[in-house]
């Protein structure tokens, strides 16, 4: 298709969200201007390991079906999504990997060629298709593949090493409208404006708020925090996925991905309090099975906020490795049921994370993990057109679909929030991912071409004010005198977010925090720093993200404590049940520029589709943590 020499889209993010819209667009004749903070082939996207969830032939063989996704999905998010997008995803799934397939992902195969399936979180049927334990890695390759195929054309200005840092809205014909960004570039810290008419962001997650994550170190959700602070709404906030099987470690913490329990691999515990035992010494009697015990139907596959939560009650119970912190997550079963080969053939990047860092091997012996953060379902409120004709997914390219609230501003992937509720199910992240810019990018596209205000006719003055805006601030930083290291600040951040708003959820520790959120915020105005040079200046970088982290962190404190319920990853003791009758609906937090703080209101929710339903996953009594109030939180949850 011949490129519209007229019409510019930026899009934010070198990760599969971006990416694949970064494709579609140039696909349907679009100049597009892509950004990231780093190579695109190091997008977080890449430290994704376990798999895509989609129904195919072999899957409907079991009894499996695009509408069962769906409810699979509606489910695990505790019903906080709208169901639209949700259904059209899980219908548009099986083209995406017919897609990815002829672009080249070595998905595993079995010895008849079909493409290979495992089990995941939240589901009893075998319907997730991966490469090894790599399967972000391999999927952000082809993606990076296709992008440069387009870049070579001309279709594709590709800004490695920029960082975003303002969206430009000015007032157009139908109100205001995103036409363009701020960015720097991260070697030379020239900040420039680049005009769009729209405008995609696809940043991913913001792990960094609590500390140490399974996310990357550019993680921080900055450019999330820089669209709210100029207008955009934030959706679900408090909604942070605690994935229950990591590495804990000093500087992060890394993932072991749930592909090692879809492929068999037993989390359990010693039956007695304290047991020092080496665990291979430790005879199958003495070994509580706990997830296979509380839940007979799901066991080690049950979704990852169910899990995340009983190991972190089992641990608080003393019944943790040594009495600590940590279970084993054991594969030495399914070593002896196939094969070291075979198992290495399917977790082998996985294996080698945990060997590499922890120094034993993990089929030797059993692998010592614990939960930690790694992935935020909460992002940039984003709208939808419904199909009304039956069964009601999303109409095909109108302008609406994954728009913020500001027109021409547009989120696609994990900083969208639209896709995963209270609970993301395991291996639907990719997914989202791709779909997002497939499916969504014609929207982008249609908005584009059919705005009234294009960004070649906005006034040179409008850029130039917000290039002045952004290197005011910059010289702020540069020339502050002020006694506060923004690393140390951030780690004291992270430190009693983690403590005070993970896994278990109360009141007193969210207002608590709360308060010492608006004393960062004072503090962080005595910000030095340790680095004042106009060449690759990383420490500058991270310290206006602070700022960010810090407003992002108080979005998530208030959305925890207004949110009196507990519903999927969002647990509170002293509120035990889900209370759809006063919160079956979204929290929007908006940004009062006056206050510097977040204002909630909520919007409703879309169950058309599927009506809200109890979540048991097979066990009849409640989810509820046994254990009284913790006299403090496991390091590094």
């Amino acid at each position: 298709m011949a490129i519209n020499p007229k019409k510019r889209v930026i899009v934010v993010g070198g990760g599969l969200a971006g990416l694949a819209c970064t494709i579609k667009l140039a696909e349907e004749g679009m100049n597009v201007d892509l950004f990231s903070m780093v190579p695109v082939k190091r997008s977080h996207s890449v430290c994704a390991q376990g798999g895509i969830n989609a129904c195919n032939d072999i899957a409907r063989q079991q009894g499996y079906s695009e509408w069962v996704h769906f409810d699979e999905t509606a489910l695990g998010g505790d019903f906080l999504a709208d169901q639209p997008p949700l259904l059209e995803m899980a219908y548009m799934a099986p083209k995406i990997i017919d897609l990815l397939d002829r672009m080249g992902v070595p998905f595993n195969r079995t010895p008849e060629g079909q493409r290979e399936l495992r089990l995941f979180g939240g589901s009893l049927f075998k319907r997730t298709f991966f490469a090894g334990a790599t399967t972000g890695q391999q999927l952000l390759y082809a993606l990076d593949e296709q992008t440069r195929r387009a870049e070579a054309e001309g279709k594709v200005n590709k800004y490695e090493f920029w960082e975003f840092l303002w969206p430009i809205v000015t007032d157009g014909p139908d109100g205001p409208q995103c036409v363009g960004i701020v960015a720097q570039d991260m070697r030379t810290m020239q900040i420039r404006a680049f005009r769009g008419d729209a405008v995609v962001i696809a940043t991913g997650g913001n792990g960094l708020v609590f500390g140490k994550s399974t996310m990357s170190v550019i993680c921080t959700g900055g450019a999330l925090a820089r669209c709210y602070q100029a207008g955009a709404l934030y959706g679900n906030p408090e909604m942070m996925q605690v994935h229950p099987t990591a590495i804990p470690g000093e500087d992060k913490c890394r993932l072991i991905s749930e592909s090692a329990r879809g492929e068999g691999g037993r989390v359990w515990v010693p039956k007695k309090q304290g047991d020092t035992r080496h665990p291979n010494s430790i005879p199958e009697d003495d070994r509580d099975y706990f997830l296979e015990r509380m839940y007979p139907k799901y066991g080690n596959i049950v979704p990852r906020d169910i899990a995340t939560r009983e190991i972190f009650n089992i641990c608080l119970e003393g019944y943790g490795v040594g009495g600590g912190n940590m279970v084993y997550l054991d594969l030495r079963d399914k070593v002896k049921q196939i094969g070291r080969e075979a198992v290495l053939g399917k977790l082998e990047g996985i294996l080698e994370i945990y060997e590499k860092f922890v120094g034993t091997d993990p089929l030797d012996e059993p692998m010592k993990i614990f939960p930690a953060i790694h992935y935020s379902m909460g992002g940039l409120w984003t709208t939808f057109q419904k199909k009304e004709r039956s069964p009601g997914g999303l109409e095909y390219g109108h302008p609406l679909n994954a728009s913020t609230n500001i027109p021409g501003l547009y989120a696609m992937g994990e900083v969208n929030f639209a896709y995963h509720g209270a609970n993301r199910l395991g291996a639907n992240s990719l997914l989202s991912c791709i779909f997002d810019g497939l499916f969504c990018g014609p929207s982008v596209k249609n908005f584009a071409l059919d705005t009234k205000l294009s960004a070649a006719d906005v006034s040179q003055s409008v850029y130039d004010g917000a290039v002045k805006q952004e290197t005011d601030r910059m010289n702020v930083l540069i020339n502050s005198t002020g006694s506060e290291n923004p690393y140390k600040l951030w780690q004291e951040m992270g430190k009693a977010m983690t403590e005070n708003c993970t896994v278990v959820r109360y009141n007193d520790k969210l207002e608590s925090t709360l308060e010492q959120c608006q004393d960062w915020k004072a503090r962080y105005k005595k910000v030095r720093l340790s680095d004042t040079g106009m060449w690759s200046n990383q420490n500058l970088s991270f310290a206006r993200a602070v700022r960010d982290m810090i407003l992002q962190a108080e979005a998530i404190l208030k959305g925890a404590l207004l949110r009196n319920e507990s519903r999927g990853a969002h647990y509170k003791p002293d509120f035990k049940e889900r209370d759809d009758a006063n919160f079956l609906k979204a929290t929007v937090a908006a940004y009062n520029p006056a206050t510097e703080s977040a204002e909630i209101s909520y919007k409703p929710v879309d169950t058309s589709l599927v009506p809200p339903r109890a979540r048991t996953y097979g066990k009849t009594a409640p989810v509820a943590a046994k254990a009284e109030k913790p006299v403090a939180v496991p390091a590094g949850v």
